[in-house]
């Protein structure tokens, strides 16, 4: 809602063909969810430039829209622009959205031998995590095994996700390490190492990992959702109590509870009596 104001206001003023601007509204659109208002946004832009494409690539990847992500690189190329490491960055993003593993790799490679440039960790750390999604975390791992510069924490981090999903306990204890050895107070890296444990039922191995957190003094990040009513966001941790409506909230829970336990208890009833119909 404030996007869309402050959009007015742009035009009012007579920057909307500003190319700063219109890059700046392509990305809020997008992160607010409008990739068609992205889109628009950038058919507005008078004199695009390399940031111009690469924010509306970078939208569609945000979206898994890799088809129009390609398209638009295609015609990023067409109107004279070289494509540089965050363009490519944003592609290999769409890929792994897509799931696709295949053309990851080949422009990943492209990147390399067509276009000279020289990846970055974010480009390893892209492709491990679309190598690891597709359950290749032994392919990623050699990857990284085989990358010129030492890896960061964001590569480990995407090959630890990886292991999770696949339940590579080796791998993962492996990852783990590296993560805390770069990042000793990365509470993440415990978490999805006693996360893998648990998966595979090494309860020992879980206990082990909580102890360290404690020893360690390493504190779990709370998660929490937030959800936005008038003008106002309002925020909500897990077993937060510090909001000042929450006696509201809490009675308009038990009463949404109340009412699906009811709804419940007439399905109950209505499939018991059609049993003897």
């Amino acid at each position: 809602k404030e996007g869309k104001q402050t959009h007015v206001l742009i035009l009012k003023n007579g920057f909307g063909s500003h190319v700063s601007v219109c890059n700046a509204l392509i990305t809020m659109y997008s992160k607010c969810g409008g990739i068609l208002e992205s889109e628009l946004a950038f058919g507005h832009v008078d004199s695009r430039d390399l940031v111009s494409w690469n924010t509306i690539i970078a939208a569609f990847a945000q979206h898994g829209l890799y088809e129009k992500a390609l398209g638009f690189f295609n015609q990023m190329g067409y109107n004279g622009f070289e494509p540089d490491g965050i363009t490519f960055l944003s592609l290999l993003s769409a890929c792994g959205h897509a799931g696709m593993v295949n053309e990851s790799m080949y422009w990943f490679d492209s990147m390399i031998r067509h276009y000279k440039i020289i990846p970055r960790c974010e480009h390893y750390a892209c492709l491990v995590d679309i190598l690891g999604r597709a359950g290749q975390v032994e392919k990623a791992y050699k990857m990284i095994q085989e990358m010129p510069f030492e890896s960061d924490s964001g590569v480990w981090g995407a090959l630890l996700a990886g292991c999770h999903v696949c339940l590579n306990v080796e791998l993962g204890q492996l990852a783990a390490k590296k993560i805390v050895e770069l990042d000793p107070k990365n509470s993440g890296a415990y978490v999805m190492l006693s996360n893998i444990y648990a998966a595979a039922g090494m309860w020992r191995e879980v206990t082990r990992v909580r102890g360290l957190m404690k020893e360690q003094g390493v504190k779990k990040q709370p998660a929490y959702s937030w959800t936005e009513i008038g003008d106002k966001v309002h925020y909500f941790l897990g077993g937060d109590i510090s909001h000042p409506d929450i006696e509201g909230i809490r009675s308009e829970l038990k009463h949404i509870n109340l009412q699906m336990k009811a709804m419940d208890d007439i399905a109950e009833i209505v499939s018991t009596w059609s049993c003897f119909s």
